[in-house]
């Protein structure tokens, strides 16, 4: 009968784990680097990030294109018109230097999910969530699994964002009205870089969509257009 003085005992176990799993994010880290070196020598490409829990991921289709076509045609870039859609989890989000997420509702990211997603915004990535009015409580206790030493904090009207090709002094733009409550720019740091935004009680996407889905004015959606321009600047800058 075996004791455990004969037991084989695997070592290295704590080891082997550790380098795997840095191997796991340097690989992811280069790969993002390498699509990056390569995509800004071809074309420039942005996403909309899928994710689970129910809630409308797809919300506000013309919103992206329309804003790229405004960028194209206003701040000198050559984004493809039709943005590509990725899954949270997936590796392909490494790809996209942008990330546009919105919707209504609940919000759930798996720990692989959160970890991928962690990995790609310290690696230089950049995610801009737009609430689209309903998903801020969900989203602040998915953000605790991507960040759990990190808290979304207020950008301050000086920030760089608001003053790229367009001018707003004030900050955030407020787009659409819901609670009487003031617009505001949320974000996540590292290292001093924004690597997300959320943008909260502003609705920038419903400001984006096509004329006729909320019949804005035409100076709020050119206001909207404008500081969605801003960030993509800013992101491309940084």
């Amino acid at each position: 009968m075996p004791t455990c003085f004969n037991m084989i005992i695997p070592k290295f176990d704590t080891y082997r784990y550790l380098r795997s799993l840095f191997m796991m994010h340097l690989t992811r880290a280069l790969l993002f680097f390498f699509v990056l070196t390569c995509s800004s020598l071809l074309s420039q490409e942005i996403a909309i990030l899928k994710y689970k829990g129910g809630g409308d991921w797809y919300a506000n289709p013309t919103a992206l294109p329309n804003l790229i076509r405004f960028c194209n045609q206003n701040i000198n870039t050559e984004i493809k018109e039709k943005p590509n859609t990725v899954e949270v989890g997936n590796a392909t989000i490494f790809q996209y230097p942008y990330l546009h997420m919105t919707g209504h509702g609940n919000v759930v990211f798996s720990q692989e999910e959160a970890e991928n997603l962690r990995v790609y915004l310290l690696s230089g990535g950049f995610l801009h969530i737009d609430d689209n009015y309903g998903m801020e409580p969900y989203l602040r206790k998915e953000l605790v699994k991507v960040f759990p030493d990190k808290e979304l904090e207020e950008l301050a009207t000086d920030h760089p964002i608001f003053s790229q090709e367009y001018k707003f002094p004030e900050g955030l733009p407020k787009i659409h009205e819901h609670d009487g409550k003031r617009p505001q720019a949320l974000g996540i740091f590292h290292e001093s870089r924004l690597v997300l935004l959320f943008s909260f009680e502003s609705d920038l996407g419903d400001g984006w969509e096509d004329s006729t889905v909320h019949n804005d004015p035409n100076e709020v959606r050119e206001k909207a257009l404008q500081m969605g321009a801003n960030i993509i600047s800013y992101v491309f800058k940084n």
